[in-house]
């Protein structure tokens, strides 16, 4: 049997994302003569540290000074070369409830955030990460337009508030258009992504510097493709 793709394991160990390590497999369909294709699987997730929430709020955690969603969830992109978008729509992370939503939210570098304020009361969003620093000063609510910010290096973003200590938010900034985010049992699918060599990787929480080891993943005029991606 002959497959389209195979797994390349010469990629040696990097330590600039913040990844833990996974093991991907893909098996691929027969090549359709298509430019676009789909990936679609599902990441092996940590467990939950709480009872299981049936709907789609979740919150932000620290575990030994490492941030995490609870519900667990994962971002999955593609990365290799792609062209720059022409523009990008902006996006928002609201502060609702005295918490971030979403609390995890993936964007393309480039991409301008607004921080809309929901609560009745002050808030103060900031961020010391080395992808981007910025501190949006005391602003109260309803404030239109909103406080933004222009996400224009790649990297793992953590949001804070200066006057709530237990709020926590996450921002990935990629240099990738495609970027789905599992669903809660770790499902996800990724569609129209043009035929090429990419490397298929996955961010389950953020771990410390050199936290990151992936394989590169070799995919050609494929239509379609499964992968498991899993904590090694």
């Amino acid at each position: 049997m002959s497959f389209l793709c195979r797994l390349c394991y010469d990629l040696p160990r990097m330590k600039s994302i913040f990844v833990p390590s996974l093991v991907a497999a893909l098996a691929l369909a027969p090549a359709a003569g298509f430019a676009q294709a789909t990936i679609e699987g599902k990441v092996e997730l940590p467990k939950s540290r709480f009872a299981p929430i049936m709907t789609e709020r979740y919150e932000i955690v620290s575990h030994g000074g490492v941030l995490a969603t609870d519900p667990p969830r994962a971002v999955v992109w593609l990365e290799g070369a792609f062209p720059p978008p022409a523009s990008l729509p902006t996006k928002q992370v609201a502060q609702k409830n005295f918490a971030f939503a979403p609390p995890l939210l993936p964007i393309e570098a480039g991409t301008k955030v607004g921080f809309p304020n929901l609560d009745n009361t002050y808030h103060n969003i900031f961020s010391y990460s080395p992808a981007k620093r910025f501190d949006l000063g005391r602003y109260p609510p309803g404030e239109n337009p909103p406080p933004s910010v222009l996400f224009d290096k790649a990297g793992l973003v953590t949001l804070r508030c200066d006057i709530h200590e237990h709020m926590r938010g996450l921002i990935l900034v990629l240099d990738s258009p495609y970027f789905p985010i599992t669903d809660g049992p770790g499902t996800f699918r990724l569609t129209n992504r043009p035929a090429g060599h990419f490397a298929l990787k996955a961010m389950v929480k953020s771990a410390s510097p050199g936290g990151m080891d992936s394989r590169r993943v070799c995919l050609t005029r494929s239509q379609h493709a499964t992968a498991r991606l899993r904590q090694a």
